[in-house]
C-alpha cells in the first residue's frame, strides 16, 4: 500500500508531484485574438457600409413599428421604441471600449515604430557623423601630400642648383640625352720635357 505525500514532502525535488486539473483558456479568448478581433470590428465601424446597414436597420425599425398595424408591432411606437433604444444603448456601451481597445493596440504600435524610426535615424547619424570625420581626415590628408606642380617646382630647383655647381650639363635644343648627361673634366697632360741637346 502506497502512502500519499504528505503536504510537507511536496516541495521536494525527489518526490513526484500530483497531476492538478487547470483550466486554459480557449484560443477565442486569448489578448491577441481578441484585440485582432476588437481591431476588425472598429475597422468595419468606420466603413460607410456599416453607417449605410446601420441607416436601413434603423429606418425599417422605425417603419415597421409605425405603420403597421398594432398586432404587428413588437416595439410600439406608444412606448417610445423602448426595444431599439435598449439595443442602440447596448451597442454603444459596447462599442466605446472596443474602439478605445483597438486605438490602445494602434498606439503601442506607433510606439515601437518611433522607437525603430528613432533607433534607424540615430544609426544614420552615426554613418553621417562617421562619413564626414572620414571625409575630413582625407582632405587634411590629401592637403599634406605633396601635389605635381610642387615636385615639378622641387625637381626644377634641384635641376638649377646642379647646374649652378657645374654637375650638371645643360640639355641641347634638339633633346639629345648624351649631350644632356654630366661632362667629366679632362685632365691635362703634363708637357713632355724639353729633349736634352745633343752637343751638350
Amino acid at each position: 500500500m502506497t502512502e500519499r505525500t504528505r503536504p510537507q514532502d511536496r516541495n521536494r525535488l525527489d518526490q513526484p508531484q500530483e497531476a492538478r486539473v487547470r483550466f486554459r483558456r480557449p484560443a477565442i479568448f486569448s489578448e491577441g485574438a481578441f484585440g485582432s478581433a476588437s481591431e476588425g470590428f472598429a475597422r468595419f465601424m468606420g466603413t460607410p457600409t456599416f453607417l449605410i446597414w446601420m441607416t436601413i436597420f434603423v429606418v425599417v425599425w422605425l417603419a415597421w413599428n409605425t405603420f403597421m398595424p398594432e398586432a404587428a408591432q413588437f416595439d410600439p411606437r406608444s412606448l417610445n421604441y423602448t426595444l431599439l433604444t435598449l439595443i442602440l444603448s447596448l451597442q454603444a456601451s459596447y462599442a466605446a471600449p472596443l474602439l478605445l481597445l483597438a486605438q490602445n493596440r494602434q498606439d503601442d504600435r506607433d510606439r515601437v515604430a518611433l522607437e525603430q524610426d528613432r533607433a534607424r535615424d540615430e544609426r544614420n547619424l552615426a554613418d553621417t557623423e562617421f562619413l564626414t570625420r572620414e571625409v575630413a581626415a582625407l582632405r587634411i590628408a590629401l592637403r599634406d601630400m605633396a601635389t605635381r606642380d610642387y615636385l615639378r617646382s622641387e625637381l626644377r630647383d634641384l635641376l638649377e642648383e646642379l647646374e649652378e655647381r657645374g654637375l650638371v650639363a645643360e640639355a641641347t635644343d634638339d633633346g639629345d640625352p648624351e649631350a644632356a648627361r654630366p661632362k667629366k673634366a679632362k685632365k691635362k697632360r703634363a708637357a713632355p720635357p724639353p729633349p736634352a741637346d745633343a752637343g751638350a
